[in-house]
This record gives C-alpha cells, sequence and structure tokens, in this order.
C-alpha cells in the first residue's frame, strides 16, 4: 500500500492518500486502516496500534498523573487530558455544531454528537444487538454482559467499567467539584451534574410524559414519575414489606423502624427523619404558608396536604378495600387499614414487645411508658 512519492514526504498512503516524512509514522499509520494493534496490556488485555497508547493506558491502572493543573491542581494521566481539563476553567468551547448551535470543547465530542442529528449507530453489540454512536460506548456496554470491571478504586476498592467513572468516583473522595454554575456559583464534581443544575434556572424541561404531559428537567425524574401510571414499586421494605416507587422513598421510610432522626431544627430543637420533614417544619416558623384552599381559606405548609385536605370539601375516597369495600382518603390510610384484615402488625414496642399495625399508634401507646398521657389524665 506504499507507493514512492517525490518531495518531502516520500512514503505515502494508497488508501486515504496521506503522506508521511518517514517509514516508521506510515507504518504507524497503515494500522489505521489494517487494523492491527499490536501492543496489549498486561492488566486488562485491551491492545494497541502504537507503544506510546499503551503507555499511556497504563496509567490508569498504576494511577500515574503527571499532568497537573496550575489553576486547581488537579492531575491527569495525558497532557491532552489536562488541556481539555483547562476548559472547564476557561469556558472554551471552539467546535460547534452546524445543525443545533451546541459547543462543544474537543472536535471529538463534537463528532460524536453529530450522529444524534444523523441517528447512525454503526457499532452493533453481538451479543443483544443493541447499537451505538461510538465504538468506545459499545465497548462501555460489553462489559455489561462480561461483568468486567478493570478499574478499581485504591481507596474503597469498587470498581467500575471505565476509567472515566473510577475519576467520577475519586471526586467522593476528595472532595473535588471542578464544575460551577455560573448563576449562583453551586459546584458539582461531575458536567452532567452541572447542566441538571442549569435546568432549575432556565426552566427547562425537556423529558415529557407520553401518558399524561407532564414535564421534567431529568430523564431520571420522567422515569419516576412513569411509575405512577405504571403502578411499579420495585424498591420494598425487608422489615413490613411496603413497596415503594424510588429508593429515596424507601430509606425514608426505613427510619420509621430504626427512629433514626438526624434532622435538627435550628430554631427549637425538633428532629426529623428526613431533611423535606425539616424544611415542612421550619415554615411553622417562618410563617409560610404556601398552598391555600380556594374553598375555605385554610392554609398549608405543603401541595400534599392541601390535595388531602381538597378531599374533605369534594368527599373522594378514591382508594377502596377490596376485603370489605370501605374508601380512604389516601393510599397509606388504605395500606393502613389492610393490616385490619391481615394481622400485620409491622411496628413494635422496643420496651414491652405489643407489636401495632401503624406508626401513630405505636406512638400513642408509648406514651403509656413516659408518663406523658397520666399527666395528661391528672390536669384534667
Amino acid at each position: 500500500m506504499m507507493a514512492s512519492h517525490d518531495g518531502d514526504d516520500p512514503f505515502f498512503c494508497e488508501v486515504c492518500h496521506t503522506a508521511f516524512k518517514d517509514k516508521s509514522h506510515f507504518d504507524i499509520h497503515m494500522r489505521v486502516h489494517t487494523g492491527e494493534k499490536p501492543f496489549s496490556c498486561e492488566v486488562c488485555g485491551t491492545a494497541f496500534s502504537t507503544n506510546s497508547s499503551l503507555k499511556r493506558h497504563i496509567r490508569t491502572h498504576t494511577g500515574e498523573k503527571p499532568y497537573s493543573c496550575q489553576v486547581c491542581n488537579a492531575a491527569f494521566s495525558t497532557n491532552s487530558c489536562l488541556k481539555r481539563h483547562y476548559q472547564t476553567h476557561t469556558g472554551e468551547k471552539p467546535f460547534s455544531c452546524d445543525v443545533c448551535g451546541v459547543a462543544f470543547s474537543t472536535n471529538h465530542c463534537l463528532k460524536s454528537h453529530m450522529k444524534t442529528h444523523t441517528e447512525e449507530v454503526p457499532y452493533s453489540c453481538e451479543t443483544c444487538g443493541v447499537a451505538f454512536s461510538t465504538n468506545s460506548c459499545l465497548k462501555w456496554h460489553i462489559q455489561t454482559h462480561t461483568g468486567k470491571k478493570p478499574y478499581s478504586c485504591d481507596i474503597c476498592s469498587m470498581a467500575f467499567y471505565t476509567n472515566s467513572c473510577l475519576k467520577r468516583h475519586y471526586r467522593t473522595h476528595s472532595g473535588e467539584k471542578p464544575y460551577a454554575c455560573d448563576v449562583c456559583r453551586m459546584a458539582f464534581a461531575t458536567n452532567s451534574h452541572l447542566k441538571r443544575h442549569i435546568r432549575r434556572h432556565t426552566g427547562e424541561k425537556p423529558y415529557s410524559c407520553e401518558v399524561c404531559g407532564k414535564a421534567f428537567s431529568t430523564d431520571s425524574n420522567l422515569q419516576t414519575h412513569f411509575r405512577t401510571h405504571t403502578g411499579q414499586k420495585p424498591f420494598s421494605c425487608e422489615i413490613c414489606g411496603i413497596s415503594f416507587s424510588t429508593n429515596s422513598i424507601l430509606k425514608n421510610h426505613m427510619h420509621t423502624h430504626t427512629g433514626e432522626r438526624s434532622y435538627t431544627c435550628a430554631v427549637c430543637g425538633n428532629k426529623f427523619s428526613t431533611n423535606s420533614y425539616l424544611q415542612t417544619h421550619m415554615r411553622k416558623h417562618s410563617g409560610d404558608v404556601a398552598y391555600s384552599c380556594v374553598l375555605c381559606g385554610t392554609s398549608f405548609s405543603t401541595n400534599f396536604n392541601l390535595k388531602r385536605h381538597m378531599q374533605i370539601h369534594t368527599g373522594e375516597k378514591p382508594h377502596s378495600c377490596e376485603v370489605c369495600g370501605r374508601s380512604f382518603t389516601t393510599n397509606s390510610d388504605l395500606k393502613i387499614h389492610m393490616r385490619t384484615h391481615t394481622g400485620d402488625k409491622p411496628y413494635p414496642c422496643k420496651i414491652c414487645g405489643i407489636a401495632f399495625p401503624a406508626n401513630s399508634n405505636l406512638k400513642s401507646h408509648m406514651r403509656t411508658h413516659t408518663g406523658k398521657d397520666k399527666g395528661k389524665k391528672e390536669r384534667t
């Protein structure tokens, strides 16, 4: 494939018509066409066309980062990564999409982005047939089939499919947050988190529900919302069996069993199991009652409480018991009622062992041990 070529570049590729000054560079170039990768990593087996590429790759395993940022001291394994990082400080994005105008810091990112317009997905998985726009995305995907996670954190031993995921993970240890919001200066560990945050300021909600049309700022919020239509609740409590649509709601629920209340009111000292409960409580001190009933004028600190209140006016009780037919205004009230049929009592007293079907019943019972009920009776 080499032909003689007059002039300063005597080595000429007949495939793509690129010329080279010396044979060594010509030989390396020809591997682009032949696919030859004679240099293999002894750790993970990844192969490379040049020895220099292998040496750079080895640093992902050794952790060597000889290139440091003079602005924030962040270190990188290659000079090209350092140059890309500098653009997070300068904000420089010299590569723009001719179709939608979105700008990128590297030409490689622009080329990958362009495939979202052409819908070109030339890289297919031989196992499941899923297609990808870049070969790197395909390589990451293949590891979901093999289970191979060659990049390990030397601090906590967590393993990852890609080196980029490992780098993002390291920031959970270092606390590094190199991506700052230009509006409010909040900082984030990843650029994707910053982009999601920016939508709070712009109000952009690019993800719409196909069922009801409600829009969301992130795809994950849309997926969570969609479960309200499907009824899917994949997160179950191992203690009482109640299922939830999100893991965060399950975590909040677990506090009802553990009794943990790690959020403290700075005004009165009351403790709460979740930050959202604390924020709702703080409105009692601030006098903020943002949700008002249009029928009777009663105000509420949360929209959820307002919606429950509205059912007093409408008489709506959409949650019915399949056993006895009794109806309830909320699904949580129905669940508590169902325990009268099943006999389930997931809330035991830690002092005497008596169990109750609802947490409110347990709280009332606890007063018999603390003496609070006795004090009330004496005063009456």
